[in-house]
This record gives C-alpha cells, sequence and structure tokens, in this order.
C-alpha cells in the first residue's frame, strides 16, 4: 500500500457541506494531474471529522494505474483548514455488513498542494490504511494541518481476488480538532523495507513490485538502510504490513538503539489481524530522527513451508512528527511502546 506514491485524478460527487472543488486539476494543482470524471466518492464535511465513503462497486475488481485504485481518484477541496487529529477505517457492504479485512487493499489520502519530506519531488501522502485499518489517534494538542486551498486526493483498492460482492464499499473518517484550538503542527514521514517514493520505483530490485516484497517459505528478516532527509520529532507512528509478518523496527545503526518495534496480532496460520494498542506508538515526548546518523528498516516475516503462490509482504511506517527538538525525558531512552490515547 504505502509503497505506491503515483498519483491520477478523480472526480467528485454530491457532499453534505459545501466543497470548492477545482474542475481542472493541471491548472491550478501543483503537482499535475489528469482528471477522471466518473463520480463514486463523497465527501461529508463534519464539525470535528471530514468522511470519504467511496463505493458501491462489486468485487473482485481490477485495479488501473500506478497506484493500483479500484475507481476513478476522487479530488477535493475543504471549506476551512483543518487540523487532523487521527483517522479510521472501514470496509463494509450497502447493508452495512463488514467485509472481511483482507478485501481492503488499500486507502490512500494526497495533498496534491504539499510537497512530501520524505520523496522529493512527489505530492504529500498524509494519511492511508491497508488491511490492517488501525484506528488512530495522535497525542493530544498534535495534528497535521490540512490547508483549505490545497487540493486533496482520495482513493481506494480492493483486493483483486475478494470473493464476489455485490455493493463492497468503504469508509475513511478524519478526525479534526475544534476550531480555534492551538495545535502543535506535525509534518508527515514515510519509511519502509520496500522503495516507498514512486520516483525510485525505477530503481525496485528484481524482488520488489508494487504489491511489496518477495517472501521465501520458513523465516526471513529483511534489512533495508535509511537516512532521514529532514530532523523531527517522532511523536506517532502508524505501521502497515501484510499477512505473515512477525515483527517491524525502526532502528538507530548510529546510536545502536531501537525506535520502533512494532508486533502485529495474527491468527494460527499467520493472517494478520491488526496492530494492538499497545503495539502503536503514540508519545507527546517523541524521538529523534536526524539527517546526521544512520537508521535501519527491519521486518522479520515466517511464510509456511506449505503455503502456495506469489507471497509478498511489507514493512513500512507513516511517521508523525514535529520540527522541534524532543524535550529531554527519561521517556525517550526506552523502546518506543507508549500506548494510544484512546
Amino acid at each position: 500500500m504505502f509503497g505506491r506514491m503515483y498519483f491520477l485524478i478523480l472526480s467528485v460527487c454530491c457532499l453534505t457541506a459545501p466543497l470548492a472543488f477545482a474542475h481542472e486539476p493541471e491548472a491550478h494543482s501543483k503537482h499535475k494531474v489528469p482528471t477522471l470524471n466518473k463520480p463514486m466518492t463523497s465527501v461529508t464535511v463534519n464539525p470535528d471529522s471530514i468522511t470519504i465513503t467511496f463505493g458501491p462497486i462489486d468485487l473482485p475488481v481490477g485495479h488501473s494505474g500506478d497506484l493500483a485504485a479500484s475507481m476513478p481518484k476522487h479530488f477535493f477541496n475543504l471549506p476551512e483548514d483543518r487540523y487532523m487529529t487521527g483517522y479510521k477505517t472501514e470496509a463494509f457492504t450497502k447493508e452495512g455488513k463488514a467485509l472481511p479485512r483482507e478485501y481492503l487493499h488499500h486507502i490512500l489520502l494526497l495533498d496534491m498542494d504539499q510537497d512530501s519530506i520524505s520523496c522529493p519531488g512527489e505530492p504529500l501522502f498524509f494519511a492511508g490504511a491497508g488491511m490492517e485499518m488501525r484506528e488512530t489517534r495522535f497525542p493530544v494538542g498534535h495534528g497535521v494541518k490540512l490547508d483549505q486551498t490545497h487540493k486533496l486526493m482520495a482513493l481506494v483498492a480492493f483486493y483483486h481476488k475478494a470473493a464476489p460482492t455485490k455493493d463492497a464499499m468503504a469508509r475513511f473518517t478524519i478526525y479534526t480538532a475544534p476550531k480555534g484550538k492551538e495545535m502543535h503542527p506535525m509534518q508527515v514521514y514515510q519509511v519502509g523495507v520496500n522503495v516507498v517514493c514512486f520516483s525510485k520505483f525505477g530503481e525496485r530490485p528484481a524482488n520488489q513490485s508494487d504489491e511489496g516484497i518477495a517472501i521465501e517459505t520458513g523465516v526471513h528478516v529483511i534489512k533495508e538502510p535509511l537516512k532521514f532527509l529532514v530532523d523531527g520529532c517522532v511523536k506517532f507512528a502508524y505501521p502497515h504490513s501484510h499477512n505473515g509478518a512477525l515483527l517491524i523496527a525502526l532502528e538507530n545503526r548510529t546510536r545502536q538503539k531501537t525506535l520502533l518495534r512494532t508486533v502485529p496480532d495474527v491468527l494460527l496460520d499467520g493472517t494478520l489481524v491488526g496492530f494492538p494498542d499497545r503495539q502503536i506508538y503514540s508519545n507527546p515526548v517523541g524521538f529523534q530522527v536526524s539527517t546526521k546518523e544512520e537508521y535501519e528498516m527491519v521486518l522479520v516475516h515466517h511464510r509456511p513451508l506449505e503455503q502456495q503462490g506469489d507471497i509478498r509482504g511489507m514493512g513500512n511506517y507513516l511517521l508523525y512528527m514535529t520540527q522541534d527538538a524532543c524535550p529531554t525525558s527519561a521517556s525517550t531512552e526506552t523502546v518506543a511502546s507508549a500506548p494510544t490515547s484512546h
């Protein structure tokens, strides 16, 4: 999911709050994109949230474009500035029945007028989810600014091998801070063992694709070096992985220190259930990352010996961080495992 950062664009349909729309994205958006005109997505703006609803659409459905979308990308503006303080993902039928989490491949939210700090030259990927569908709440008083003058883009992809399902839908709810509330603004930084920037896709090794890294049978430890392009203080880390993942980690090799160590909840056969609260890093103190130090992303994966087919793994984080230095605190001397605020 988090490895697909190219962009095409969309259309918009009926909204319950008056949003401003740009019908000629190429004339206005910083990152130019073609327009698709097929309304299948709606956006609802509430006082404390923004809800994006995709569908209905019948499954299985194929993917199109470099972002592997199942329906046209959706492009919109907000009526006022907001601060995103968390988000939630759901997949269900039009009748309200929950769908198996593996039916959702990914949801991506991009700010087309904000540059990515982790993938230079690309638009900012500021929120999203895969089959983990983790409900997220940032530390109190922290948020990501959503500028009313910026074009936002939303897309969804359902798993192309999902069982035949009539009227499948997905919903992505962005929680927002009360109007006028003072907030600590956060930036969003994308890291992974797999290549996460679309501009680097041409440099991917042969064992990587849009679906992830090819996983052989047995236990495997995959490591990738990492250099941060900006300094910052990480306050929240959203993990993403696939079935078979045993561990995702971010380590500071210069200081010989583990910063993030995330273990998913899985079934007996390794099917991903999600990431429990105790495995989600959320801390108002945070931990420091620096352009002057060396880091490493780690994915530990197990593929059952009898499992057939092309199995792909991922181990990614969306890091939400402030630009200032972390406050001095003893809590920064321990492995990141602080519980979420909810």
